[in-house]
């Protein structure tokens, strides 16, 4: 089965402790393709500018990523630039130059409106809504935001929330859009107000999945070196919805097992600047790292005699 995503294609130039990159792609839209489309067809909407270096989207078209519906508008791309300090859950925004990213307004080619999994990428709340206006009763609607649209927009997420079956935030951005501290009772007030499940990232720590009174937790991978975690939440994202459109199972335990396939494709994103790393890996690499996960958690209970 195909995932549907809608979301940002960039050019970020980003510093880290470990270097720096200048003006490579990048976007929300753009790394969750290159995650997702290991595991499952993968259907791009977009926008970029002009001045967009196309050619460097090929890898991820041969990936199988259709960008029939990435539009090329006059005037300049989406521009991002930030520095990562040692604490590298964070960034620092030094510079965001939206270009033509300010007047998107997603338009669904006709031939991906019955793709049965979307993932509505973190844009403008009512641009999401309207996406979901284009699309036809799809199996599974995930969304993901930020504290801007939180500031800015709060009733238009709390609309939202209404028609989608999951949210991915961060814990900041789950105690902001809550008013809760208690990560806990965070996902439990979304889910009273529309999703069934709540993903919270808890980026270097893991990430926790809420379903009714269920809870998952998996741990983030320990990597010895992290050089860029620009991505690493969209690529969880690609590799939950990937895996779930693959297996096109919505059971409790498959649920979990894409959690674990999302952590495992985040953890590679951070190893390498932009996409980089996202397009050298292999499916043997991923089978690796989520039997690494399996043994992260696995334990032998032993009952005192």
């Amino acid at each position: 089965m195909s995932v549907l995503v809608v979301g940002s294609v960039a050019l970020d130039s980003v510093e880290t402790p470990f270097g720096k990159a200048d003006a490579v792609i990048g976007g929300s839209g753009t790394f969750f393709s290159a995650s997702a489309s290991h595991l499952a067809p993968v259907q791009l909407v977009g926008v970029v500018g002009d001045d967009y270096p196309l050619a460097q989207l090929d890898a991820l078209k041969q990936r199988g990523v259709d960008m029939a519906g990435l539009e090329q508008a006059k005037g300049e791309s989406f521009r991002w630039r930030g520095r990562y300090r040692h604490d590298l859950n964070s960034a620092e925004t030094l510079e965001t130059r939206l270009g033509v990213f300010s007047h998107f307004s997603p338009k669904i080619p006709a031939q991906f409106r019955s793709a049965p999994f979307v993932f509505l990428a973190n844009i403008d709340p009512r641009l999401q809504l309207d996406v979901l206006r284009q699309v036809q009763r799809p199996k599974l609607v995930a969304c993901d935001t930020m504290n801007f649209w939180i500031e800015s927009r709060r009733p238009d997420i709390v609309e939202l929330i209404k028609h989608v079956d999951l949210i991915t935030l961060n814990d900041g951005e789950a105690r902001q859009l809550t008013d809760c501290a208690n990560l806990v009772k965070a996902a439990r007030w979304i889910m009273e107000r529309g999703p069934k499940m709540v993903i919270i990232k808890k980026g270097e720590h893991g990430a926790f999945l809420f379903k009714g009174r269920s809870i998952f937790f998996a741990p983030a991978y320990p990597l010895e070196e992290v050089f860029d975690p620009t991505g690493a939440g969209d690529s969880f994202a690609g590799g939950f919805m990937g895996y779930l459109a693959r297996t096109g199972d919505l059971s409790d335990a498959n649920l979990r097992r894409a959690v674990v396939y999302g952590s495992a494709m985040g953890s590679f994103a951070v190893e390498k600047f932009s996409v980089q790393r996202l397009l050298e890996i292999t499916p043997a690499d991923i089978a690796t790292r989520v039997a690494e996960f399996r043994q992260l958690v696995a334990f032998e209970e032993e009952l005192p005699a």
